[in-house]
């Protein structure tokens, strides 16, 4: 069936009647049928010429003579150093110009060692084509060796699996897939019970990416510790022997790694970069007590904030967006769902002027030139991208946005307040708790794609009892709002506890910081107290203002 004619150019052919699946590889619909009868497949670059008939879900040839009138011989391809003797085993004969080679040919065989099908390579222009029921076919080389055994080797090409060969010392059985590697995970899956019958099968893909992805491919086929994936250094097999390299590519074949699922490392294979500090950048806490327990925020988690109405969230918010800029060259992110930029903008810079901006009427005591300064310090330095949401909240909107922010425009820090208005019911028909669950999941892996550090706001449910948040109630994780996925997919919970209706004015203006979970260091409890000045809205670590409290 397959006439595989490398990098045809269509250009200059008729128009397209239709796409369709292709016969020789994965695709659905790369396959381009052209007004003149011709197809083409432009994924795994293979061409059927015109005399080509279709019948059902196959191409049938009409004509099997395509090179009858070219003389083949078995001979050495000096050019690629591949002997007779290798080619006299795998059945590779070419014809020759005066003493140049211009053609080879290879045979290729079905399950019951039947001469089916040849492809012809070309030397000069390096197309292939061929004729017969090349999808009937079975692995180059597999009729050579066929009863199964230790060791076997699969490479991308004719003359990889030949080269193979040879730098093995003939020794182990080595086999080629027919059309390149997209079509590896086809051609493999219609020769698997055959590859199953030996011990070890070892994947000797060309090194680049297309190699790379189907070897991954490839080796999902087999049981663990079945298959193993050689890493070439160079480009393909045949480069190792017309470089004289046989040691080199024996010790590779030896070496070579069993196949592990993608995400899935060996730990020997850190080395020294188990030592790169750099990994995860830290930042610590304005406040000490708070980098006592946690020794700070880090990029690559999910630190979550939650209190109750009116606890000191949003402060605390200004205060390590602007603790942030401070003390990091990073840029960062706001998303603040509940207010505008412009008022996101002010929200910064109250806590580089000490006083509350972000009040109309405190801002009107300061003259344009002050705001001006503390504007071009803060959220003038360029360093803060907020989203403009205009009232639109989709979840996949406001993740796009967060991937935005990540991978566009360098945000390492990003904060999201709050999770609660993000969760609409919109992907769950209205149940909370499954939404928070898929949101959360999301979230997660978007901390993991990207390697920020997401500072995300959440509400608490409202207790049970009298007491509630508002008059000071410890927090636990229980308390979390929705779901238990906010508390297992975070990195650390951070409370906030105040008693609003407290007689003692400092009692209450101060804010307890809980840590209900700590997955770095572990440590839990009360880290702090803050204190909120009215005046300047800003927030500073004091000793326990609580003389009573048991966590002092």
């Amino acid at each position: 069936m397959n006439i595989g004619l490398k990098k045809y150019d269509d250009r200059n052919n008729s128009s397209i009647i239709s796409r369709k699946p292709c016969f020789e590889c994965d695709s659905s619909d790369a396959n381009v049928e052209y007004a003149d009868g011709h197809h083409y497949c432009y994924s795994c670059e293979t061409y059927f010429p015109s005399n080509y008939k279709s019948e059902g879900n196959m191409l049938q040839q009409n004509s099997y003579k395509i090179n009858n009138n070219k003389s083949f011989n078995f001979s050495a391809i000096a050019d690629r150093k591949i002997s007779e003797k290798t080619c006299r085993e795998y059945g590779v004969t070419v014809s020759m110009q005066g003493s140049m080679i211009t053609d080879h040919q290879y045979k290729y065989y079905d399950k019951d060692n039947n001469h089916i099908a040849t492809k012809f390579r070309q030397t000069q222009d390096k197309k292939f084509y061929s004729e017969g029921n090349m999808s009937g076919a079975v692995l180059f080389g597999q009729n050579k060796f066929n009863q199964g055994g230790k060791y076997i080797t699969v490479c991308e090409g004719e003359l990889d699996a030949m080269s193979a060969y040879e730098l093995l010392g003939s020794k182990w059985p080595v086999v080629s897939i027919k059309n390149g590697a997209a079509s590896a995970l086809k051609n493999c899956q219609q020769s698997l019970d055959y590859l199953n019958k030996f011990d070890q099968i070892v994947l000797c893909f060309d090194n680049d990416k297309q190699g790379r992805e189907a070897e991954q491919k490839v080796a999902k086929l087999f049981e663990p510790n079945k298959c193993k994936i050689m890493g070439l250094d160079l480009k393909d097999a045949n480069e190792y022997l017309k470089t004289g390299q046989r040691e080199k590519f024996v010790n590779t074949w030896w070496n070579a790694r069993t196949h592990t699922p993608v995400g899935i490392v060996n730990l020997a294979d850190l080395g020294a970069s188990l030592y790169d500090e750099k990994v995860n950048e830290t930042c610590l806490y304005p406040w000490s007590k708070m980098n006592e327990k946690t020794y700070g925020m880090r990029t690559g988690e999910l630190i979550t904030f939650t209190s109750g109405a009116g606890m000191g969230k949003s402060s605390i918010m200004r205060e390590l967006m602007h603790h942030i800029m401070s003390n990091t060259q990073d840029n960062i992110g706001v998303l603040a769902l509940e207010e505008n930029t412009r008022n996101t903008a002010f929200n910064i810079m109250s806590v580089e002027a000490n006083a509350r901006l972000y009040i109309k009427e405190i801002r009107e005591q300061y003259t344009r030139e002050q705001l001006s300064s503390w504007q071009n310090k803060t959220v003038g330095s360029g360093r803060f991208f907020a989203f403009d949401h205009f009232g639109s909240i989709e979840n996949d909107e406001i993740l796009d946005r967060v991937r935005y922010m990540a991978k566009a425009l360098e945000c390492k820090w990003v904060f999201l307040d709050h999770l609660s208005i993000l969760v609409s019911g919109q992907e769950d028909n209205g149940d909370e708790r499954k939404s928070i669950d898929i949101l959360m999941t999301k979230l997660r892996s978007l901390v993991e794609e990207t390697g920020i550090a997401l500072l995300l706001v959440s509400h608490l449910r409202r207790p049970s009892g009298d007491r509630g948040h508002e008059d000071g109630r410890e927090v636990s994780l229980s308390h979390l709002r929705g779901s238990a996925s906010i508390a297992h997919l975070s990195d650390a919970v951070v409370a906030l506890e105040r008693n609003q209706q407290a007689d003692d004015d400092v009692e209450a203006n101060t804010t307890t910081i809980r840590i209900l979970k700590n997955r770095y260091t572990g440590d839990t409890g009360v880290a702090c107290y803050l204190h909120y000045d009215k005046d300047s809205g800003r927030m500073s670590q004091i000793d326990n203002p609580l003389m009573d409290n048991e966590d002092d």
